[in-house]
């Protein structure tokens, strides 16, 4: 009984881990024009949907009339199967992160390449995209949150 009840405790510890959605999901609820406005400072992001195992992200911050920063950005499939973020900052070098975690609304990439950032959360809260950016050990912690912005007249 009590080896039962040990296999059943970690059967079910190993499913509490597991992501809701199949490894390699393409966040397609990412795609889509995102505005954040604070104060002065803005910012943008903007995602086509997958199409051809890619997802391509540009984005760009500034303060007022200026652009302060920009990035390029793709999510494409590793040989592994996990979905990789690889993103450069302003024409740098790439750097690449690989999928941790991901459920319906949320997807985290995570690596030790680069400098800032070393993790990167998208997760959608209803008509919101959160983007949440920070080391690995959690320092320097970014949190932004989104508007969708309409780019196209509705019929």
């Amino acid at each position: 009984m009590l080896r039962v009840a040990a296999g059943l405790a970690a059967l079910i510890a190993s499913l509490s881990f597991q992501p809701a959605t199949a490894a390699g999901a393409f966040p397609d609820w990412l795609a889509g024009t995102w505005a954040m406005e604070r104060g002065a400072a803005w910012a943008d992001e903007v995602w086509t949907g997958p199409r051809g195992e890619i997802m391509l992200g540009v984005a760009r911050e500034g303060f007022g009339p200026k652009a302060e920063r920009w990035q390029s950005a793709r999510i494409v499939r590793g040989a592994d199967g996990m979905l990789r973020y690889i993103y450069r900052v302003q024409g740098g070098t790439e750097v690449e992160l690989t999928e941790q975690v991901a459920s319906g609304q949320a997807i985290e990439f995570a690596g030790a390449g680069g400098s800032f950032p070393q993790r990167v959360r998208f997760a959608r809260e209803g008509q919101l995209l959160m983007i949440a950016l920070s080391q690995l050990d959690g320092s320097e912690a970014v949190e932004r949150n989104y508007r969708p912005v309409e780019t196209a007249p509705k019929d």
